[in-house]
């Protein structure tokens, strides 16, 4: 027996940023806080929703991999200045801490007891404040996801899981991305094309979800050079979000060994490694890991992507300028040794097709230095 849900409510359509007060005031929310980066504020873009928005806050220190420490501080300012309610507004690590912030409204810390490796679903309810999830990039679908992906004051980057963690309302404006620059439009493209291609790979029973995933990974596929091409290509540039929104909305099903290793690996302080970029690298190696295990999935994918899927794959890496491997962006062999053991121990690891021990982890990243 299986149990299959979907999902959250979507405002999917360019120009839909113009309606963020209607639909905050639709949720009772009249003083919400804007979880944001620094990157996005000096692009205008954050002014451009604060104009419409007069009583809002802004949190603005979002790290490029969200930490537990941010996830304090920018709760902290949501209590000073009496907001009731969050807006996410970036890429994924702002929407991810928004996410934090809003589990902490209702929960007493630290994150760590509410990740899924530590048993926390079940310690997370919905006595928390409504959300706003809105991307500005086309990469980790974390609109619609369940997760919020946290380094924990430990150190270690953990997934957050409940069905109360996604946003009440995600609002997808293609409209938000016309400006991406080609290197992140890359990165976060194969972010949104590598959960398509886990979510399709890993083994429980959700055809709603794999249709979904192969859906996304048509638009991915067709899109991204589109998109880096002409970073104002409506169709391309609604394509790729679409391929990040269903990546999201089919990886209920389950991900697997790209994000066990990506996972560990952008918690790597001293690198603050891309979490896409990532993806990219692992994806040709887990793919051939997986072959044995998929059966007729890999015929499946050959079929769609017009090749090999690894060597595909490969080929996009290469002509989009995606880092040739893991030690181009600085990843030690120290590094993928602790790695190899970490990713034993991540969420992700248990819904690969073919489970990985810790030498075969280690194998993979090195095919993939």
């Amino acid at each position: 027996m299986s149990t299959i849900n979907y999902l959250t409510r979507i405002e999917f359509g360019e120009g839909e940023i113009a309606r963020l007060p209607e639909f905050l005031t639709g949720l009772g929310v009249t003083r919400p806080l804007i979880a944001t980066d620094r990157g996005l504020v000096a692009t205008g873009l954050v002014d451009r929703v604060t104009a419409q928005l007069p009583q809002s806050a802004v949190f603005m220190d979002t790290p490029a991999n969200p930490t537990e420490e941010a996830a304090i501080a920018a709760h902290a300012m949501y209590v000073a200045e009496g907001c009731d309610g969050v807006v996410g507004l970036g890429g994924g690590s702002s929407l991810d801490l928004a996410k934090a912030v809003r589990l902490l409204t209702g929960h007493e810390g630290p994150l760590e007891q509410y990740t899924a490796v530590a048993g926390g679903v079940g310690r997370i309810h919905g006595n928390i404040c409504p959300m706003i999830a809105v991307p500005t990039t086309s990469g980790t679908g974390s609109e619609v996801g369940r997760a919020a992906v946290i380094i924990t004051t430990d150190g270690r980057k953990l997934g957050i899981i409940s069905g109360h963690m996604l946003p009440t309302i995600a609002l997808c404006d293609p409209e938000l991305t016309y400006g991406l620059p080609r290197g992140l439009t890359a990165a976060t493209g194969m972010d949104a094309i590598s959960h398509c291609l886990e979510t399709f790979m890993a083994p429980a029973f959700n055809p709603p979800a794999e249709a979904i995933a192969l859906h996304g990974l048509d638009c991915g596929l067709r899109a991204l050079d589109a998109a880096m091409a002409d970073g104002r290509d409506v169709a391309a540039r609604r394509d790729m979000m679409t391929c990040a929104l269903e990546g999201a909305m089919a990886f209920q099903k389950g991900l697997g060994a790209v994000h066990a290793l990506t996972h560990p690996l952008g918690a790597i302080r001293e690198l603050n490694l891309h979490h896409g970029t990532l993806n990219a690298v692992l994806m040709p190696a887990v793919l051939r890991f997986n072959r044995p295990a998929i059966g007729a999935k890999w015929d499946v994918l050959a079929a769609r992507m017009g090749g090999e899927p690894d060597a595909v794959i490969a080929a996009m890496n290469t002509r989009i300028g995606i880092p040739a491997g893991l030690r181009a962006m600085g990843v030690t062999d120290a590094m993928m040794e602790q790695v190899s053991h970490a990713a034993l121990k991540d969420h992700c690891h248990a819904t690969n097709p073919r489970l990985a021990t810790q030498a075969e982890y280690l194998e993979i990243l090195k095919q993939s230095a």
